[in-house]
Protein backbone atom coordinates (compact mmCIF):
# COMPACT_ATOMS: atom_id res chain seq x y z
CA UNK A 1 0.00 0.00 0.00
CA UNK A 2 1.49 3.42 -0.80
CA UNK A 3 1.89 6.01 2.06
CA UNK A 4 -0.64 8.25 0.75
CA UNK A 5 -3.78 5.60 0.19
CA UNK A 6 -2.41 4.66 4.10
CA UNK A 7 -2.71 8.07 5.23
CA UNK A 8 -6.07 8.96 3.11
CA UNK A 9 -7.53 6.16 5.53
CA UNK A 10 -6.19 6.99 8.50
CA UNK A 11 -7.57 10.68 7.66
CA UNK A 12 -11.26 9.16 6.72
CA UNK A 13 -11.29 7.64 10.10
CA UNK A 14 -10.30 10.54 11.63
CA UNK A 15 -13.48 12.43 10.14
CA UNK A 16 -14.03 15.77 11.54
CA UNK A 17 -10.09 16.02 13.38
CA UNK A 18 -8.82 17.21 10.08
CA UNK A 19 -9.57 20.24 8.41
CA UNK A 20 -11.52 20.47 4.65
CA UNK A 21 -7.98 21.66 3.23
CA UNK A 22 -6.09 18.44 4.68
CA UNK A 23 -8.45 16.34 3.50
CA UNK A 24 -8.69 17.88 0.16
CA UNK A 25 -4.75 17.34 -0.38
CA UNK A 26 -4.93 13.83 0.70
CA UNK A 27 -8.18 12.74 -1.10
CA UNK A 28 -7.41 14.98 -4.90
CA UNK A 29 -4.42 14.19 -7.11
CA UNK A 30 -2.29 16.85 -6.53
CA UNK A 31 1.13 16.16 -8.32
CA UNK A 32 3.86 18.39 -7.70
CA UNK A 33 5.39 18.70 -11.47
CA UNK A 34 7.66 21.92 -11.22
CA UNK A 35 10.53 21.24 -8.91
CA UNK A 36 11.76 24.99 -9.01
CA UNK A 37 8.15 25.66 -6.80
CA UNK A 38 8.95 23.34 -4.15
CA UNK A 39 9.42 24.41 -0.89
CA UNK A 40 12.73 23.29 0.98
CA UNK A 41 12.32 22.97 4.37
CA UNK A 42 16.12 23.17 7.11
CA UNK A 43 17.15 21.04 9.96
CA UNK A 44 15.98 24.38 11.94
CA UNK A 45 12.61 24.07 10.27
CA UNK A 46 12.56 21.01 11.11
CA UNK A 47 12.74 21.12 15.05
CA UNK A 48 10.80 24.05 15.18
CA UNK A 49 8.08 22.07 13.70
CA UNK A 50 8.67 19.43 16.25
CA UNK A 51 8.32 21.61 19.15
CA UNK A 52 5.43 22.82 17.54
CA UNK A 53 4.08 19.35 17.24
CA UNK A 54 4.65 18.78 20.46
CA UNK A 55 2.76 21.46 21.81
CA UNK A 56 -0.53 20.11 19.77
CA UNK A 57 -0.10 16.54 21.10
CA UNK A 58 2.81 16.78 24.26
CA UNK A 59 4.70 13.83 26.24
CA UNK A 60 2.13 13.04 28.57
CA UNK A 61 3.04 9.89 31.54
CA UNK A 62 1.10 7.77 29.55
CA UNK A 63 2.87 7.96 26.33
CA UNK A 64 5.58 10.32 24.30
CA UNK A 65 4.12 12.79 22.44
CA UNK A 66 4.57 14.20 18.89
CA UNK A 67 8.04 15.09 19.00
CA UNK A 68 8.80 11.90 19.93
CA UNK A 69 6.73 9.89 17.08
CA UNK A 70 9.01 11.80 14.70
CA UNK A 71 6.47 14.55 13.20
CA UNK A 72 9.38 17.25 12.73
CA UNK A 73 10.75 15.60 9.53
CA UNK A 74 7.16 13.92 8.97
CA UNK A 75 5.33 17.52 8.43
CA UNK A 76 8.22 18.72 6.13
CA UNK A 77 8.13 15.28 3.63
CA UNK A 78 4.46 15.60 3.26
CA UNK A 79 4.11 19.35 2.32
CA UNK A 80 7.01 18.39 -0.24
CA UNK A 81 4.91 15.50 -1.38
CA UNK A 82 1.49 16.06 -1.32
CA UNK A 83 0.52 19.29 -1.31
CA UNK A 84 0.50 22.26 -4.47
CA UNK A 85 3.51 25.06 -4.59
CA UNK A 86 0.85 27.46 -3.65
CA UNK A 87 -0.40 25.70 -0.17
CA UNK A 88 3.69 24.68 0.40
CA UNK A 89 4.10 28.43 -0.02
CA UNK A 90 1.45 29.00 2.30
CA UNK A 91 2.89 27.07 4.73
CA UNK A 92 6.58 28.19 4.19
CA UNK A 93 5.48 31.77 4.87
CA UNK A 94 3.41 30.69 7.80
CA UNK A 95 6.19 28.83 9.83
CA UNK A 96 8.72 31.83 9.13
CA UNK A 97 6.15 34.01 10.45
CA UNK A 98 5.36 31.76 13.38
CA UNK A 99 9.19 32.17 14.07
CA UNK A 100 9.17 35.97 13.51
CA UNK A 101 6.41 36.49 15.88
CA UNK A 102 7.96 34.54 18.69
CA UNK A 103 10.87 36.31 18.43
CA UNK A 104 9.30 39.85 18.34
CA UNK A 105 6.85 38.99 21.57
CA UNK A 106 9.61 36.98 23.76
CA UNK A 107 13.18 37.84 22.04
CA UNK A 108 13.57 33.82 20.92
CA UNK A 109 13.15 31.62 18.08
CA UNK A 110 9.96 29.31 18.98
CA UNK A 111 12.58 26.35 18.77
CA UNK A 112 14.28 27.99 21.81
CA UNK A 113 11.10 29.52 23.82
CA UNK A 114 9.82 28.43 26.70
CA UNK A 115 6.36 25.73 26.76
CA UNK A 116 4.09 28.63 28.31
CA UNK A 117 5.80 31.00 25.71
CA UNK A 118 5.39 28.32 22.44
CA UNK A 119 1.37 27.41 23.85
CA UNK A 120 1.01 31.25 23.52
CA UNK A 121 2.32 31.53 20.11
CA UNK A 122 0.63 28.65 18.78
CA UNK A 123 -2.68 29.68 20.62
CA UNK A 124 -2.43 33.05 18.69
CA UNK A 125 -2.37 31.13 15.77
CA UNK A 126 -5.35 28.87 16.46
CA UNK A 127 -7.45 32.04 16.92
CA UNK A 128 -5.86 33.85 13.25
CA UNK A 129 -6.85 30.38 12.01
CA UNK A 130 -10.61 30.57 13.17
CA UNK A 131 -11.05 34.08 12.23
CA UNK A 132 -9.86 33.67 8.50
CA UNK A 133 -11.41 29.81 8.34
CA UNK A 134 -11.88 30.54 4.57
CA UNK A 135 -8.21 30.48 3.94
CA UNK A 136 -5.57 28.17 4.59
CA UNK A 137 -3.47 28.69 7.08
CA UNK A 138 -0.32 27.52 8.76
CA UNK A 139 -1.63 26.67 11.59
CA UNK A 140 -4.41 24.55 9.85
CA UNK A 141 -2.28 22.77 7.99
CA UNK A 142 0.67 21.56 10.72
CA UNK A 143 -1.94 20.84 13.20
CA UNK A 144 -3.81 18.59 10.72
CA UNK A 145 -0.39 16.53 9.51
CA UNK A 146 0.34 16.62 13.61
CA UNK A 147 -2.66 14.46 14.33
CA UNK A 148 -2.48 12.82 10.78
CA UNK A 149 1.40 11.84 11.27
CA UNK A 150 1.25 11.37 15.21
CA UNK A 151 -1.87 8.78 15.02
CA UNK A 152 -0.90 6.66 11.95
CA UNK A 153 2.86 6.25 13.93
CA UNK A 154 3.93 3.89 15.91
CA UNK A 155 3.79 5.11 19.11
CA UNK A 156 0.24 6.71 17.98
CA UNK A 157 -1.22 3.43 16.96
CA UNK A 158 0.50 1.32 19.93
CA UNK A 159 0.88 3.83 22.66
CA UNK A 160 -1.82 6.45 22.74
CA UNK A 161 -4.85 4.30 21.63
CA UNK A 162 -5.29 0.33 22.50
CA UNK A 163 -3.39 -1.51 19.37
CA UNK A 164 -5.13 -4.61 17.97
CA UNK A 165 -3.36 -5.98 15.33
CA UNK A 166 -5.98 -8.47 13.84
CA UNK A 167 -9.60 -7.45 15.25
CA UNK A 168 -12.42 -9.25 15.48
CA UNK A 169 -15.61 -8.44 14.11
CA UNK A 170 -17.09 -5.15 13.84
CA UNK A 171 -18.85 -3.79 17.37
CA UNK A 172 -19.57 -0.21 16.86
CA UNK A 173 -20.87 -0.41 20.72
CA UNK A 174 -17.97 -2.25 21.87
CA UNK A 175 -17.73 -1.19 25.48
CA UNK A 176 -14.77 0.37 26.57
CA UNK A 177 -13.87 0.34 30.64
CA UNK A 178 -12.96 3.38 32.07
CA UNK A 179 -9.99 4.86 31.28
CA UNK A 180 -9.04 2.55 28.32
CA UNK A 181 -7.50 4.07 25.36
CA UNK A 182 -9.42 3.91 22.08
CA UNK A 183 -8.97 1.54 19.60
CA UNK A 184 -6.30 1.43 17.07
CA UNK A 185 -6.08 -1.47 13.80
CA UNK A 186 -3.69 -1.99 10.94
Amino acid sequence: MERREALKRVAYLMGGAISATTMGVLFESFTVIDKSKMVNFSVSDEAILAEFSEIIIPTTSACPGAKAAGLGSFIPMMIQDCYPANLQSIFATGLKSMDDKCFAKFGKNFATASEQEKTTIVKELRDEAIANKRQPSFFTIARDLTILGYYSSEIGSTQAREYLAIPGKYDGSAPLEPGQKAWATS
